[in-house]
């Protein structure tokens, strides 16, 4: 499901790549959803993912046996359908292991517990005194965690926290977060949009590249091959589009320009598809825990003729960022034959970017 713009499993799976003390993140699926996976997943450094089972825990059980050729020491295993995990969060799970085997981020239960057998007449009052909500990413010393599904195989527990303690293993409680709440409904969708649509700073940013002509059969603009009697001159591949839309995210996270980020001087981008750039600049924005909120490209050309390639272009470009073609805006214009590109000279670009960030 889009969340503001993204997978609510992106949201999830940037979080956790961006925490400075995961090395590596795995998710867990059913395989015939791997192709909305990937849309989910483009641009971001994850491990291949591995098929589940036909419960959460036997799918946490596959998951754990599929790292047996890392031996990570320890493992977080969190819900997906959690977007709002923070580092703090994940660090005071981390940290709590040095002193127990596995820890859990939990709430303690604020309001009173009723008990219903058929969902309409209250049948008694369930004492709330030392209860707590559980919640994810639950953290474990990884041999520890691996024995003891193995053990619980067969059973029916709800979460790894209660297969941990089913093998007598200590759990230590962290505190947990309201914001991470498990997005299981339609309420917790919108829930969940509005607490967007209300925190943080949206950024702009600006781009411009602009690239010759010179000998070729194909120009690439956008991520996308188009046949022309010319071609563009330029270090990489002279894709302007995306080089123009790679800059104007940068710029909007301030973190110099795409020059800094893939110097010119350097063997290594020579002849490189310009899409490595752009999905740079996505992860960038996935690492401060922001989201593109929309990208606005404007290519400046007498020739070739941008219209029947427009969707396309849109489509390449969602899928390097991960976001809603939605979000995504492609046009051309012409200067009515005057300056540069008028003379057919080359080809230019302009990009606005708009991300939205978490308050400072």
């Amino acid at each position: 499901l889009d969340l503001a713009g993204q997978p609510v499993l992106r949201r999830a799976l940037a979080s956790l790549c961006g925490h400075a003390g995961v090395s590596a993140v795995r998710a867990v699926i059913r395989p015939e959803d791997r192709v909305r996976y990937d849309l989910a997943a483009a641009g971001l450094v994850l491990l291949d993912p591995v098929a589940g089972g036909a419960s959460r825990q036997e799918s946490a059980r596959l998951g754990l046996e599929s790292l047996s050729d890392l031996v990570p020491e320890i493992v977080l295993i969190h819900d997906g359908a959690r977007p709002f995990v923070d580092g703090p969060m994940v660090s005071r799970a981390l940290a709590a292991l040095a002193e127990a085997p596995a820890a859990l981020p939990a709430l303690p239960v604020g309001d009173t517990l009723k008990r219903s057998s058929d969902g309409e007449a209250v049948a008694g009052t369930v004492d709330r005194a030392g209860l707590w909500r559980a919640q994810t990413p639950q953290a474990f010393r990884y041999r520890d965690i691996l024995a003891a599904h193995r053990a619980a195989a067969g059973r029916s527990l709800t979460d790894d926290a209660a297969v941990a303690e089913a093998a007598g293993l200590a759990v230590r409680l962290v505190p947990g977060s309201e914001d991470n709440f498990k997005i299981t409904t339609a309420d917790d969708l919108a829930r969940a949009r509005r607490m967007l649509a209300a925190a943080g700073e949206v950024r702009i940013g600006q781009g411009l590249d602009v690239h010759g002509f010179g000998p070729g059969e194909s120009v690439m603009l956008c991520g996308v091959r188009i046949a022309h009697e010319r071609g563009l001159v330029g270090h990489s591949d002279a894709d302007v589009g995306l080089h123009a839309a790679t800059d104007a995210i940068i710029g909007a996270l301030g973190v110099g320009d795409i020059g800094m980020h893939f110097p010119p001087s350097d063997p290594q981008w020579r002849g490189a598809s310009s899409d490595t750039f752009l999905r740079h600049a996505g992860s960038l924005v996935a690492a401060r825990g922001g989201e593109i909120v929309n990208l606005d490209v404007t290519l400046v050309c007498e020739a070739p003729r941008i219209g029947a390639h427009r969707a396309a272009m849109v489509a390449r470009i969602a899928s390097i960022l991960g976001v809603d073609p939605g979000r995504i805006s492609v046009k051309a214009t012409t200067t009515e034959g005057l300056g540069f590109t008028g003379r057919r000279e080359g080809i230019a670009a302009q990009a606005v970017a708009s991300v939205r960030l978490p308050s400072p």
